[in-house]
């Protein structure tokens, strides 16, 4: 309470006057219940008037702490308060009047002599801060002085928790005094150029020359994950990797991130052309998996689970029972390391970029189940930018050329790599020179875009549809021990157990909502897998029942991944297939005219291609080898379609795709982003073609709620009839080849924001059973002989 005299503009009066009003409304009320409250409240008041007059002591003001509580009651509502993080204040100081449970509960841990400041606000700051809320209050002037303000707030395992504090200002008056200068636009000019000149605002605003009377309303925020992060951005960008402290920083966010005071982390390099896992060279950087070896072959340091999610599956393996893992394989050498340095919990993960595994980060935890997956998915916010720092290390690795193409760009199409060494050696001598330089970005003017892809249809509803078979398997599979349970020990927590469990079957049965999956996986994780692990000591019977509960569940995982494993493996074997066959006939391609190619995996393959002279560095360009590239791309895409369905009953999981080529009839120029590290269309009229191309797949036929995209069907998308006649010519050809069925159909499409004017071109594609046969199928001929 020293605050209410301390240095300060404005004279503070604590009040509740704004409170009282608002009250003094709610007499005038049809409601009952909310007058009888407010004439409560007034009567209060009536008593101890000072409540509204304003309160300056500060013994009275904790003498009347019980009456200030019942005024404020109605802004820390009950059913709130172990929600919130809410207290009633003064401005900008931790003077607390008022709390939710939760903020007496977050300080209650922190320790007993406790005392929260704000991080980032100085004494002259606090002087500028209120000399602001009368330039905005008082003045009406619109000048943003706001700033985040924040607590930093240990918790009980010691980890510093970092809440974001939001004020409300709606319950003060700012009142002038005969002490106060007036302020006029000149004075807000030289205050504008002055902030840091704290003299020049005790002149326009002498201390204690203006009057504060309220209280405000502070809202705090956990936003430990977000400063971490940002911690974490800044550590790679400032932190010399040869210095101690940065493996230690890097823990200690790491810690913030997880929640999870005791967990390490390491890292260990990949090098491709040896297979093998090495120490990154500098001081105090651990790496787990190698233990008290600097390098080791890639399928020795791990096992075989873990180097099936790194090299196949490109994702995380999460450890949560080292010993337990241990047990079912002994002779692996990863567990045998990890035992030996006291880990019992771990999560490994892949650092790639583009397809190559560039190394391995490792989080280790001395406890058990501490790491596991579910809390490993809080990596996806941290490994792009980890990702980019790894990059940066490796490039160093290379020869000068070399290495400047890797930092400034990271790894370049052939196509168009001559570019950016006639960049690099520019560079190069620039740098010999003394001259300030910086990499000039990369165009290419004039070249022709080609877009295709060859989606997997419904893959959102076939992905739930998994998880929610996954899920009933995995219920119903707990029923059954619980119903056995109830059999001998007929308690009602069993009974409410059995209930719970089957309301969640019935629940996902008929649809699966968005955060069902999370609510089932935190009841069984909370519930049952602590209570299962307690009745297996009760009996052989209930010993062997539990266990063949567990053996439902993915070793890894712990949950059952049988029809989601089903679905991730079809979709992984068709993007590899898909990829394959596109990049072989690419290379076939290559050798018919250069053009830079690029292609993405997700639930499909989707590829971009641009041909021109600027590409090519050769005057050799002509619109023939643009015209037999768009064909090529047609016939690759009914070959890639033949290809599919030829795996399809292979597959796990039955899925059908849709492909679709995308015509952009003009030329445009494309620049190599320097910032994301990857080519993208330069200028504000042809970005038109990335619109359409994000949304285009999406598409209705006008009139209809039909998508353009059909199985069994190939679908070209323009704007230009000059385009439609070109690739009609295209059709006709690949009809005589027997790839297409006789009949086109033109259809116009429903306009997307900001792109008008889109038609498409729909042929039915002509199959074969598989590569020996020479008959020609529809796809619905197809479905029936495959069937």
């Amino acid at each position: 309470m020293k605050v209410l005299e301390q240095d300060f503009p404005l004279d503070i009066w604590i009040s509740f006057s704004k409170f009282l009003e608002q009250y003094r409304e709610h007499l005038k009320s049809d409601n009952e219940l909310l007058k009888q409250r407010a004439a409560y409240i007034l009567s209060i008041v009536e008593q101890y008037p000072e409540l509204e007059n304003g309160i300056k002591d500060e013994k009275r003001v904790i003498e009347l702490l019980p009456q200030i509580d019942l005024i404020l009651e109605d802004s820390f509502p009950q059913v709130l308060q172990q929600n919130e993080i809410k207290i009633a204040t003064i401005p900008f100081h931790n003077t607390v009047l008022k709390s939710t449970q939760r903020y007496q509960n977050i300080i209650g841990v922190a320790g007993e002599d406790f005392e929260p400041q704000i991080k980032n606000l100085d004494e002259n700051h606090y002087y500028i801060m209120g000399c602001s809320m009368i330039l905005g209050s008082y003045y009406g002037y619109n000048i943003d002085f706001r700033r985040p303000f924040f607590y930093d707030i240990p918790d009980a395992m010691g980890i510093m928790r970092h809440y974001r504090i939001m004020y409300n200002g709606d319950f003060i008056d700012i009142i002038k005094t005969d002490k106060a200068k007036d302020i006029t636009d000149e004075d807000v000019a030289e205050l504008l150029d002055n902030f840091d000149n704290i003299e020049i605002w005790k002149e326009k605003f002498p201390p204690h020359s203006w009057i504060f009377k309220g209280v405000v309303l502070a809202n705090m925020f956990d936003v430990t994950t977000d400063v971490s992060l940002s911690d974490f951005k800044t550590s790679l960008i400032r932190y010399d990797k040869t210095k101690g402290d940065f493996v230690d920083s890097f823990q200690e966010i790491f810690r913030a991130i997880f929640n999870l005071h005791e967990i390490k982390v390491g890292f260990s390099n990949y090098y491709e052309e040896d297979q093998k896992f090495e120490r990154v060279p500098f001081k105090n950087i651990d790496s787990y998996i190698l233990y008290d070896q600097f390098s080791d072959n890639c399928k020795d340091a791990l096992c075989k689970g873990t180097y099936y999610f790194m090299f196949e599956k490109s994702t995380y393996f999460a450890i949560s029972d080292v010993k337990k893992y241990q047990k079912s394989t002994p002779d692996e050498k990863m567990y045998k390391n990890l035992v030996s340095q006291g880990i019992n919990s771990a999560i490994i993960a892949p650092i790639k970029s583009e397809g190559k595994l560039l190394g391995i980060l490792e989080i280790v935890s001395p406890n058990v189940q501490e790491l596991n997956s579910i809390n490993a998915n809080k990596l996806q916010d941290v490994m792009p930018y980890l990702v980019d720092s790894v990059l940066r290390s490796k490039s160093k690795a290379e020869n000068e050329l070399e290495l400047i193409i890797q930092q400034e760009c990271t790894s370049i199409h052939p196509s168009v790599h001559w570019k950016f060494r006639q960049e690099a050696r520019q560079f190069m001598r620039a740098m010999v020179e003394e001259k300030p330089v910086s990499f000039k970005e990369v165009v290419f003017e004039d070249v022709y875009p080609l877009y295709g892809q060859i989606d997997i249809k419904g893959s959102s509803d076939a992905r739930n549809h998994a998880i929610q078979k996954d899920l009933v398997l995995q219920l119903n599979g707990i029923s059954k021990v619980i119903n056995k349970i109830i059999e001998s020990d007929p308690m009602p927590i069993y009974e409410q157990l059995k209930y719970r469990t089957n309301r969640y079957v019935d629940s996902i049965t008929e649809q699966l909502q968005v955060d069902s999956e999370q609510k089932i996986i935190n009841f069984i994780k909370k519930e049952i897998t602590p209570l299962f692990k307690h009745l297996k000591k009760k009996n052989e019977e209930l010993n062997m029942l539990i266990g063949e509960y567990n053996d439902l569940l993915d070793k890894g995982l712990k949950t059952v991944y049988k029809h989601r494993k089903a679905y991730d493996e079809s979709v992984m074997l068709i993007n590899k297939k898909m990829a394959a066959l596109l990049d072989q006939k690419q290379d076939e391609a290559q050798g018919m005219y250069p053009h830079y190619f690029e292609r993405f995996k997700s639930d499909g393959v989707e590829h971009n291609m641009y041909i021109g002279e600027s590409i090519t560095k050769h005057d050799s360009f002509n619109k023939v080898y643009l015209y037999n590239l768009r064909l090529w791309q047609l016939q690759v895409m009914c070959e890639m379609e033949n290809a599919y369905y030829q795996m399809k009953k292979d597959l796990p999981v039955a899925l059908d795709v849709a492909s679709m080529v995308l015509v952009f009839n003009a030329s445009l120029s494309v620049r190599f982003r320097m910032d994301e590290k990857r080519f993208d269309v330069d200028g504000t009229y042809n970005a038109r073609y990335e619109v359409v191309k994000k949304r285009v797949d999406k598409s209705m036929i006008k009139g209809t709620d039909q998508r353009v995209t059909e199985k069994g069907k190939l679908v070209i998308i323009y704007s230009q009839r000059t385009d439609e006649r070109e690739y009609i010519k295209y059709l006709n050809f690949l009809q005589s080849k027997n790839y297409l069925e006789e009949e086109i159909e033109i259809v116009e499409l429903d306009d997307l924001q900001g792109v008008t004017g889109l038609k498409a071109l729909r042929v039915n594609i002509l199959y074969h059973k598989n590569e020996q046969d020479k008959e020609f199928y529809t796809y619905e001929d197809l479905m029936k002989e495959l069937n």
